[in-house]
Parts: C-alpha cells; structure tokens; sequence
C-alpha cells in the first residue's frame, strides 16, 4: 500500500496540470465562496447584454451569445489555469466571425445555417488552440508585433464603431466593407431613415455608458443602460415608434449539437479559424499576463490555449461560437472580488436559470441599446494614444502600424490579419537583412571603442577599421556584410585589417560562411587580413566546423578588442595605445 501511495500522487499531480480544474476544487477556501458568488452576480449583469450584443455583431442571433456565454465559461473552469480571468463572446472577434460566416449565408440568409457555420468555426478554433497548447507554440502569440497589432486594434475599433452605427440610428445598411458602410449610412442618414426614437435611447444608453466608466467606474453602467433601455420601450411604447427590440428568447438550454456543414465550407471555416485563433491566442497571453502579475500567479501560455480550446469546443458543441479572453469582463470580476473560477461558474448559472424560468425578461431590450454596448467596447478597443506614442518614439514602426490600420479598414478583418502577419514577419526580416552596422574608434574620456556616428570626433588607427555588425550572420545579409566589408577595403589609403567587432554576431550559417571564405581570400589577395574579436564561442565552434580556419587564420580571432588592436599594434609597429 505505502509503495504505491506516489505513483497515485504522481498521476494526481499529473492529471491536475492537464485538468486545472481538478486543484482549484481541492484547493478550495470556503472563505472565498461569499465573494466569488458576489462576483458571479455582478459579472452577470455585464455577460448578459454583452453576450447578445457579440452575437448580433457577429452576424447571429442573440440568445446564441448566452449559450456561447455559459458553456466557455464551464469549458474554461475546468481546463484553464488562471483563476480570475472571464472569456466569452468578444467584440474584436466578432466581426472576423461575420466576415467567415456572412458571405456563405448571404444567399439564403438562412439563420439557422449561420449558427451551424459559426459552431464549425468554433470547433476548428477549438482544435486548432487545444492542438496548439498540447504542441507548446505558445510561441504563434508573437507573430503579431505591437505596432502591427496596434494599428489591427485601431482598424478593427473603427470598423466596428461604422458597422454599429446605422443599427443605432435605426436602420440598416446594405455594404461590404468600411467604403461602402460608410457610404451607406451617409447616405441613409441624409435620406431621413433615421429613426429619433431609436437614435434618443441609443445614443442616451452610450452616454450613460461611457460616463460611468470614465467616472463611476465601480457601477455597472451596461446594466444601467439595458434596464433603462428596456424600461422606456415598455412604459413609452416605443416600439409603436419604430425602435426594433430583442423579441422574445428561446426558453432552456440548447442540445446538445454537431454542427454538419459542406464540404465546400469547410476550407474557408478553417482559413478564418485560423485567424481567429491567432488574434485570441495574442490576446489571451496579454490579457493573462497583465492579471497575472496582479494576483501572483504565474501565466502558463500553453495550458491557457488548452483552456481557451476546451472553451471553444464546448461552445460549438451548444449553438455557440468562437470566444476569446475579455480584459474588461475580467476587471469586473476581479474588482468585485473574485478569487477563482467559481465566478464564472456562478454567472454560467446565473444565465442558464434565465434562460430556464424568465427568457420573457430581454424581450424588449432595444436593438440600438445592443449596438450601443458594442460601439462602447469598439471605442475601449481604440489606443489613438498608442499610436501617437509610436510616431514619437519611432516612425518605422508608426509605418507598419499604420499599414497594418489600412489593411484592416480597406480589405476587411481578416485578410487586415493577414497583412499585419505579413508585416510582423517582414519587419523582423528587415531587421536581419539590413542590420545597423558601425565604424568604430577610441573617444577621449570614454572606455572602450564606439561608433563614429555618435562620436564623430573618436580615434582611428591608421591601417585599421573596426567594424560592428549587430545581426546573426546568415543568408539574407550575407550580401550585405559582404558589401560593407568591400567598401571599407577600398577606402584611400586601404587598411591592412578590417577588425570584425563579433560580439553581435550570434549566428552564422552555411551561405554566410561560404561568402566569408571567398571574401577573405579576395582580402588577402589585395593585402589585407580579416579580423574577428569577441565571437561567441558557439559561433567559433561552427566557424572550425565549417573549416573556414583554411583561409581565415586561426590566430585571427582575438577574445577581446583591445587584444585585437595591441596585436596590430604589435606588427605595425605603433606606439601601444595610452591607458584611459
């Protein structure tokens, strides 16, 4: 019996890793219990509206964003590591969900084959985040830089904002894209579709919104605004005045559901899975990061994906669709005191109760409070400020934010993904391809050697040029170092050494050292040596292994500068250097 005691503690431990669920019930504190039900009540309050406003965004009916709402948030107690953060449906999913299912539904407009898409969507989504967990490539977060995912953020704000603003207004818009869209209600507007009944409550519900939020932060300003949303179609009959409302829900749970969709579907489903899964990856790790670092615990990327997967095929499997984490569903959690995953259990069966006993209770909610909520969250999504910071700080990097806004505004959600994707990863090449490069030489009153840029004034010695080239050394610059290196051999007069400033140089490979070769060899034919110092000793092993030490001379690799420029010193006979 004792022998066996650890191999079952192993397997406890093991399966508590995978299934995180299992150790925050046997590490449960009862004290806890009054605030995690509290929290789940007030979450309540922000999932209800939020959920149907997401799912209308999304190009679906409403009651799908409350089962969405209830079975991600069952999914994720159980498989998710983190114990405060709240997913659900998400306005910055949203409308890469209805660019994916809309244009396969357009023809019919068919509700019920839209809902089968959108639970396809969230079973590939599923897939693709759980397979992704279980591989480790939490690494797929930093494909989107933070300039490139800025300017997607900035473009996704605006386009939402667009996209919400005729429902506000009380009418709609027949448009493909943020052009049309625009166009669209400019010209409705000027037409006089606009409803005043609808814009009053609509626009009255964003102004109750957001000045809360700015300065009564700690009351739940969404709530307040559906409640007097639906209080004033109730006692002022406003639907007689042409103001669309919610209509009445489905009553119970939804079945249990496989989704079939065609064959012919299934590639564009998974193309847009893909997307998604990407900008909720990003955005899980963020979010989680920041929470993290206020509750003490410590962010598991790939378990996060696990959960973030179970979500999302527990999702698709109840009529729902693709989640992602909510940084703002989960400050009110975690302001209302929430101390674990209970939370959203407890909002999970808030809302299952609803749809049980009261579905009658939103019927009049308002369609223009509904895209109140959602033109509220597209204007949380914006950071105008960070891009201001960007131009300041960097203009390069302002570009690709900017580009990465376009792609957004003009192609659409998300081929705008894929430009910012592209972008990330052509910055990076960029920077390898055409990595800074400096002069180098010896400023007065300053130890070691610096670059002639910044110190315009420093010393040079006569037959020498130090060179730094701050990049792995690999097939994509090796053109470039090459070119450099023969510009500095042909200066007037030519310097006997071109010392290599190595410590940058992380890497070479074989095209690289290919290219060295040939280019010491034309060094020494007109008389000049090339030099290294300060390479890295796994550099130095791939140098000996690639045999380049045949034409480079071993004793032209110096473990310091300094060493490098007393030993030229030495053999051109110069005076040695004055210690500074």
């Amino acid at each position: 019996m004792t022998g066996r005691r650890p191999s079952c503690q192993g397997a406890h431990m093991a399966a508590a890793d995978w299934v995180p669920g299992l150790k925050a019930v046997s590490t449960y504190r009862p004290a806890w219990l009054p605030k995690d039900v509290i929290a789940g009540i007030v979450l309540t309050t922000l999932l209800v509206p939020q959920g149907m406003a997401y799912a209308e965004l999304a190009g679906l009916p409403a009651i799908t964003g409350l089962y969405t709402s209830v079975l991600c948030l069952l999914g994720y107690a159980v498989f998710g590591p983190s114990r405060v953060l709240v997913l659900g449906p998400d306005s910055s999913l949203g409308p890469m969900i209805a660019a994916v299912i809309l244009p396969i539904v357009a023809s019919d407009g068919d509700p019920a084959k839209a809902i089968a898409l959108a639970s396809m969507l969230g079973l590939l989504v599923g897939v693709f985040m759980t397979a992704a967990g279980v591989l480790k490539l939490g690494f797929i977060a930093d494909l989107l830089s933070h300039p490139t995912q800025l300017g997607y953020v900035n473009g996704l704000a605006l386009t939402i904002l667009i996209g919400q603003l005729p429902k506000l207004f009380g009418f709609s818009v027949d448009g493909d894209g943020l052009i049309e869209e625009t166009t669209g209600f400019i010209r409705g507007v000027a037409a006089g579709e606009t409803v005043p009944a609808a814009l009053a409550v609509g626009a009255g519900g964003l102004l109750v919104i957001l000045l809360l939020r700015r300065f009564l932060p700690k009351i739940p300003g969404i709530l307040i605004a559906v409640a007097g949303g639906i209080l004033a179609v109730v006692v002022l009959g406003l639907t007689d005045d042409g103001v669309d409302v919610v209509g009445p829900l489905p009553q119970g749970f939804p079945p249990f559901t496989v989704p079939t969709v065609s064959w012919s579907d299934l590639g564009l489903l998974a193309a847009g899975a893909l997307g998604i899964t990407l900008v909720s990856v990003t955005d899980t790790i963020s979010t989680a990061s920041a929470f993290a670092e206020r509750t003490g615990q410590e962010v598991r990327g790939n378990q996060e994906m696990i959960g973030i997967g179970t979500a999302n095929l527990a999702a698709g499997l109840f009529q729902g669709f693709p989640v992602s984490t909510s940084g703002s569903r989960t400050a009110v959690a975690f302001t209302a005191g929430a101390r674990s995953q209970l939370t959203g259990v407890v909002g999970a069966g808030a809302i299952t109760l609803m749809l049980v006993f009261v579905p009658g209770l939103l019927k009049d909610l308002p369609q223009p409070m509904l895209a109140a909520v959602v033109i509220a969250a597209s204007l949380s999504l914006a950071d105008p400020a960070g891009l201001r910071r960007l131009w300041r700080q960097r203009r390069i990097e302002f570009g690709l934010a900017v580009a990465a806004f376009l792609g957004v505004a003009l192609l659409g959600v998300l081929p705008g993904i894929a430009v910012a994707v592209a972008l990330s990863v052509l910055n990076v090449f960029r920077r390898v391809w055409w990595p800074y490069q400096a002069v180098l030489g010896r400023a007065e009153g300053v130890d070691g050697y610096h670059d002639l840029r910044e110190y315009p004034g420093a010393e040079r010695i006569p037959g020498l040029v130090m060179f730094r080239f701050d990049a792995p050394l690999i097939f994509a610059n090796a053109r470039t170092f090459r070119e450099e290196i023969r510009r500095l051999a042909h200066a007037d007069p030519a310097p006997r050494w071109i010392l290599v400033a190595a410590e940058p140089i992380t890497d070479v490979d074989t095209t690289a050292a290919d290219m060295l070769e040939d280019l010491d060899e034309e060094l020494n034919a007109a008389g000049i040596s090339l030099v290294f110092a300060e390479m890295k000793s796994p550099v130095r092993t791939k140098i000996d292994r690639y045999g380049l030490t045949r034409t480079i001379d071993p004793a032209h690799f110096y473990p310091t500068i300094e060493e490098a420029v007393a030993a030229y010193r030495m053999i051109s006979s110069l005076p040695e250097e004055p210690a500074t």
